[in-house]
Parts: structure tokens; sequence; C-alpha cells
């Protein structure tokens, strides 16, 4: 399969800013072969995450640290908070913008996100789940557990023993 002209002309361009600019606000995921210096330019990097929210794979792992950047992709797709680092991973607003739009990247979170309620039911609102990967604490929570429950009957399984034999939970599993 030939290689798209897009592509080899951003290679032959890739130490050019102006090019390199231009392109990525037509087509964000450009950004994987621009030169690493541009990579790492803030104003490059937001172009083509607004362009493409998903070109965040392709920023340097410094502006993955960036809560500007990173906050611009993870509120529109969500699962690009897979590519968040440093403390953006203690960022729970920044979480939260993510987890409205898919409860998925709970997975990704830090471990002391896992263990925190409002992270948590956000989550389970939008993929019921994900609950398997909350802390061993909240999955005894049982707004969590009747929010998880109510959209999905086989959370069950992924809930605390103590909270598998509440009576409100029995009767959404029996509904």
């Amino acid at each position: 399969m030939p290689v798209p002209i897009e592509i080899i002309k951003m290679k032959e361009n890739s130490k050019n800013r102006e090019y390199v600019k231009a392109q990525v606000q037509i087509q964000g995921n450009l950004l994987e072969y621009a030169c690493p210096q541009f990579r790492d330019d803030k104003e490059i990097v937001m172009e083509a995450i607004k362009n493409n929210p998903e070109a965040l794979e392709f920023a340097s792992d410094r502006l993955k640290e960036d809560r500007d950047i990173v906050y611009e992709s993870v509120s529109k797709v969500g699962w690009t908070y897979c590519y968040a680092k440093g403390k953006l991973l203690q960022d729970k607003e920044l979480l939260l913008a993510g987890l409205k739009v898919t409860g998925q990247i709970l997975y990704f979170a830090d471990i002391n996100m896992r263990d925190d309620e409002e992270v948590v039911l956000e989550a389970v609102k939008n993929k019921p789940i994900i609950i398997k990967y909350a802390s061993l604490r909240l999955r005894e929570n049982k707004k969590i557990g009747i929010a998880a429950m109510e959209k999905d009957k086989k959370c069950y399984e992924f809930l605390g023993e103590k909270l598998k034999q509440d009576e409100e939970i029995i009767n959404i599993k029996k509904e």
C-alpha cells in the first residue's frame, strides 16, 4: 500500500515549523511525523489536538505532563488519559473530565483515584463493569453498587462480599 502524500510531505518538511503547524491544523495525527522539537512545541501540539484529540499520543513526554494539552484531549475523547504523565495522574478534575466521556479510563487511574467515591461513581455511570477496578472499599459502597447494577447486572460479581448480601442489591439482580 502506498504511503499517503500527506505523510511523505510531512516527513520532508518535518523541521519547517510553519508547514508543520499548518498541516496539523488540517490533520492532527500528522504530528507523528513532525520532528521531535515540534512534538515538544506546545502551540503546535495544541493545534494538532484541537484538530484530532488522539494526536496526544505523539506529543512529547514533557507535554503529556502539561495540563492544558492533556485536558484539551481527554475532555473530548477520554481514553487519551492513558497518555497522561506525572502529577496529572493525581488531577481529579482532569480524570473526571475524561470519565464523563468514557468510564473505561478508571483502569488507567492512580490507585488513590480508584478509591475516590466521586471518581468511581462517574466511571460506573458510563461503564458499569469498570467497578472491578475500583478499590475494595468502594466495591462495598452501596451507592456505587446500585449505580453499576442498575445499568449492568453482570457487575454483581465484582461487588464486595458484604454488598452482595444487601437486600436492595439482590432485588436489582433478580429484576
